[in-house]
C-alpha cells in the first residue's frame, strides 16, 4: 500500500510539474505580446481585448477543473480528494515560477509583483506570496497523502479556519489592485502601491493553523 501510494503521488507530481510548464508557456507568450519591449516588466499592466480577456478568464477556470479533476481521479475519499487537490495545486503554483524563472529569466527579485488572478479584477501581490501559501498547500497535501488511510479526517472547524484565513490571503491580493478593479486608474499608468504584509501573514497563520494543527506532533504535557 506504500509503495501504491508512493507511485501515486509520483503522478501526481509530474502533473503538477509538466502542467506548470504548459501555464508557463502560455504566460511567456502573453507577456511576448503585450509586452514585446520588455517581456519581463508586468507594470504598467496591458489591456486585453473583450475577446483575450474572456478566454484569459476561461483558461483560469480550466486550470482549477484540471487539478480538481485530477484529484477526483487519484482518491476516492473526501480528505484525500481535498488533500490531492492541496497538493497538485501547491506543487504547480511553485513549479509555474520556477519554469518562469528558467525559460524567462523572471522574476528578478525576490519580491517582484505579478498578476495572479483576474476575477473580479486583478489580484496581485509580490509573487513570493502566493508561493509562501503554495508550499503550505504542497506540505499539507503530502502529508495527509502519505499518512495511513484511516488518518483523522480535518475537523468542520480546521475547514473553516483553513476557508477563513484564505479569504483573508486573498484579500490582501485584492486590496491592491482595488483602485484598477475600480476604474480609477487606467491600466497603462496603474501601479501597485504597498503589498498588505500584515494582513496576508494573518490569514497564512489562520490557514496553516487548519491545515496542520493535527499534523503538529504531540507533546506531553507534565514530568
Amino acid at each position: 500500500m506504500r509503495r501504491r501510494s508512493l507511485v501515486g503521488i509520483g503522478w501526481l507530481t509530474a502533473y503538477a510539474i509538466a502542467m506548470a510548464h504548459v501555464e508557463a508557456a502560455v504566460v511567456i507568450y502573453l507577456r511576448r505580446l503585450y509586452h514585446a519591449g520588455d517581456p519581463l516588466t508586468v507594470f504598467p499592466l496591458a489591456t486585453l481585448p473583450n475577446t483575450d480577456l474572456a478566454i484569459e478568464l476561461a483558461r483560469e477556470l480550466a486550470t482549477l477543473v484540471m487539478i480538481a479533476s485530477v484529484a477526483f481521479l487519484y482518491a476516492k475519499h473526501g480528505p484525500r480528494v481535498f488533500a490531492a487537490f492541496l497538493y497538485v495545486f501547491g506543487l504547480w503554483d511553485i513549479a509555474y515560477y520556477a519554469w518562469l524563472k528558467l525559460m524567462l529569466g523572471w522574476p528578478t527579485s525576490w519580491l517582484e509583483w505579478d498578476v495572479l488572478f483576474l476575477i473580479p479584477w486583478p489580484w496581485l501581490a509580490p509573487w513570493i506570496a502566493p508561493v509562501l501559501a503554495a508550499a503550505a498547500f504542497a506540505i499539507s497535501g503530502a502529508c495527509t497523502l502519505l499518512s495511513a488511510p484511516a488518518a483523522p479526517a480535518p475537523s468542520r472547524g480546521e475547514y473553516a479556519a483553513f476557508a477563513i484565513g484564505v479569504a483573508i490571503a486573498i484579500g490582501a491580493f485584492l486590496v491592491p489592485g482595488l483602485p484598477f478593479g475600480e476604474g480609477a486608474e487606467p491600466a497603462a499608468i496603474y501601479r501597485p502601491g504597498a503589498f498588505n504584509w500584515r494582513l496576508f501573514a494573518l490569514g497564512y497563520a489562520i490557514m496553516t493553523a487548519g491545515l496542520f494543527v493535527k499534523k503538529l506532533p504531540k507533546v506531553p504535557i507534565g514530568l
